[in-house]
């Protein structure tokens, strides 16, 4: 079927930023729509948003720029290509940017383009989106990573860790993950307010904090487990966005909460130390994405007890996924659709990180929509973990809801297997405090 028309308009994000919607309607009037997140801690690695910069204009955040990217120089390439041509496609795209990092176009509109051509090829067979883009081969519910605390970029910085997530280690459903994860949020909210620690919601639904130290929420997180009548390393586990990049100068990390500074020996130490003491069984971008020796350290130290996985340091880019292989430098990586651009090389990078025996972690933004393209990514390859941000706010929650539908709708073929995934990167239980 023939690609008639390409269209596309400006949208908003969860902070109320402009994004871009791109629209793309078949010769048979069947449509598929690509909804472009848009992150705050980006890696200097990533594939470009293109922004107008007009500071008269959405305090130069607007997307027009991209948009007439998509309605003119895309379109016209586009329409008469046939839609099942996903790959072709996206090629195509890249090769009319013909820059690294896609800023001649923008990547958020190529990946508007990709993702509503995806939409509109499944649409168009009367699929699911999941079913399309794993070609009928993904039946994984994954194992859900939710944010609690919310700090860093997301929090401005009322503290100095990006995320202290929770696992459902113990949960033999994909609802009982659910189900854990409402009770402790829940919990760690009651707790939060009765220290009158709580300043409200940060970007991505988790409690915004107020702390004196960066090791103080770990002391809130593991009340909440308790309190929600959990056992720490047993029912639940802790995960980590460190977001390093953002920590680093390049010769030393700083804690601004409490005005610490380390050298990258010393950070290291540090991670360990914290892998050590708390029942931890992920962290991401514990070092920023230049430190490859605190990299490998660590990963030489912790990377059979821990998920260690690479953000910012790998921005879902194939080749420094393979670079980071080839180095030991973790054994895990963050998927993120927008930080490389197009559907066909996210899915080649999560293809390569599985064939190395690592893990993929489907991914959010910040800057989130009312889409789950993501949770149908997530099944479609079976990468086994999505990481959409807390339990809060619709653009969040829709995602986990998708699962719960497409978990339905795969109906005895769905599949899973909670924890059992880290089998294949552990050897050892992480420490229980």
């Amino acid at each position: 079927m023939k690609i008639k028309d390409i269209d596309a308009y400006q949208i908003y994000d969860s902070r109320g930023f402009p994004t871009l919607e791109v629209e793309v309607t078949l010769a048979s009037g069947t449509q598929g729509y690509g909804l472009v997140p848009s992150g705050a801690s980006t890696g200097q690695f990533e594939a470009l948003e293109l922004r107008d910069n007009d500071s008269s204009r959405f305090r130069g955040k607007s997307v027009f720029k991209a948009i007439n990217n998509v309605k003119t120089i895309l379109s016209d390439a586009l329409k008469g290509t046939s839609v099942f041509d996903m790959e072709q496609i996206d090629r195509k795209m890249i090769a009319l940017d013909g820059t690294v990092n896609k800023s001649n176009l923008g990547a958020n509109a190529i990946l508007g383009v990709s993702m509503a051509v995806a939409n509109a090829a499944a649409n168009e067979k009367g699929i699911p989106l999941y079913e399309y883009l794993g070609e009928g081969k993904g039946t994984l519910i994954p194992l859900n990573e939710i944010q609690i605390l919310g700090g860093g970029a997301h929090a401005a910085w009322a503290i100095d860790i990006q995320d202290y997530l929770v696992i459902a280690v113990g949960a033999k459903t994909y609802e009982e993950t659910l189900e854990m994860t409402h009770n402790i949020y829940h919990a760690a909210g009651e707790v939060m307010k009765a220290r009158g620690k709580c300043v409200g919601i940060a970007d991505e639904g988790g409690w915004w904090p107020d702390y004196l130290t960066n090791e103080e929420p770990f002391e809130v997180f593991l009340e909440a487990v308790e309190k929600a009548g959990y056992v720490a390393g047993k029912d639940v586990a802790i995960s980590l966005d460190i977001a390093a990049s953002d920590l680093f100068d390049g010769e030393k990390y700083h804690f601004k909460l409490t005005n610490e500074s380390f050298s990258p020996e010393a950070f290291c130490d540090l991670m360990i130390d914290w892998c050590d003491k708390y029942p931890i069984i992920s962290i991401e971008d514990p070092f920023a994405d230049t430190d490859f020796e605190s990299w490998k350290r660590f990963n030489k130290v912790c990377g059979d007890k821990v998920q260690i996985i690479g953000d910012d340091l790998f921005t879902t880019n194939i080749e420094r996924i393979k670079q980071g292989i080839e180095a030991g430098l973790a054994n895990s990586v963050l998927i993120k659709l927008n930080q490389i651009g197009t559907v066909t090389e996210t899915l080649e990078a999560i293809r390569v990180t599985q064939e190395a025996g690592w893990l993929p972690v489907v991914s959010a933004r910040s800057g989130e929509t009312e889409d789950a393209f993501i949770s149908h990514l997530a099944v479609a390859t079976n990468a086994g973990q999505l990481k959409v941000g807390s339990f809060a706010r619709s653009e969040r929650m829709i995602k986990w809801n998708e699962n719960l539908r497409i978990q339905r709708s795969l109906g005895d073929k769905a599949q899973f297997i909670g924890s059992k995934i880290y089998e294949r990167i552990l050897k050892k239980k992480p420490q229980i405090a």
